[in-house]
């Protein structure tokens, strides 16, 4: 677990691949439990450290993951959250950036996706579907290619919607799966057992300073990783 910001209301982590957020039916010690014993020591703190979950990454995703400290700064993140993953028209003040390395590449360097999604509970799996489907919500996201391989293409994704598996299942719609991603159509997972999608970075107004606040996770790791983020340093 990487620390990548903290204060008094607020701190985020770089999650790796393998990490669960939140506890779960696999009894994996959670990131927020690692977050919590962390404070605890770093400020000696005696009792319960309060910590509260904004957000959520995939276990095989990577990247940027944002907690609240203080109730207060809990209740305005959730906000923020929550207006994101309803409503794609009005100015957001919170804004992820994923970078997604994908099996080949896009017809299109960059473009703008409308999808309308259902989710399959038992399967954990969302699905493309026609538009006025029951229980079907719309999606969108905005992608741009950041550098391109001789397998594999690294894009730049913005979410304007927050949906379950939203980029892993749009992505995959138009023939790109994200590498990995046996879920979504992927030839060969990872040797790690993630998937090549990372949250790299957060841009939000801080919930208690009101500052502007921006946090970028470094990529994995891994040879391919660090060959595409030199690629776009270059």
């Amino acid at each position: 677990m990487t620390v990548l910001y903290e204060d008094n209301h607020i701190i985020a982590v770089n999650k790796t691949c393998n990490e669960i957020v939140q506890g779960d039916k696999t009894g994996d010690t959670p990131l927020s439990e690692m977050v919590k014993a962390y404070i605890k020591e770093k400020y000696n703190k005696p009792g319960e450290v309060f910590l509260g979950v904004t957000h959520r990454l995939d276990r095989p995703t990577s990247g940027v993951v944002l907690f609240a400290r203080t109730s207060k700064a809990l209740t305005r993140l959730n906000e923020m959250f929550r207006e994101k993953s309803t409503d794609s028209n009005q100015q957001q003040s919170i804004k992820k950036t994923y970078w997604a390395i994908i099996q080949g590449a896009p017809k299109e360097p960059e473009a703008r996706l409308e999808n309308w999604l259902t989710r399959n509970e038992k399967l954990n799996k969302s699905f493309i579907a026609k538009p006025g489907t029951k229980e079907a919500k719309l999606a969108i996201l905005t992608y741009r290619t950041l550098a391109r391989g001789e397998h594999y293409t690294l894009l730049e994704v913005n979410l304007e919607t927050g949906r379950h598996h939203q980029i892993r299942c749009q992505l995959a719609a138009i023939g790109c799966p994200i590498k990995g991603d046996l879920k979504y159509g992927a030839k060969r997972s990872n040797p790690d057992g993630g998937i090549c999608l990372h949250a790299r970075q957060i841009e939000f107004v801080h919930p208690v300073s009101k500052q502007d606040i921006c946090i970028t996770a470094p990529v994995p790791d891994d040879s391919l990783w660090q060959k595409f983020n030199e690629m776009v340093k270059a």
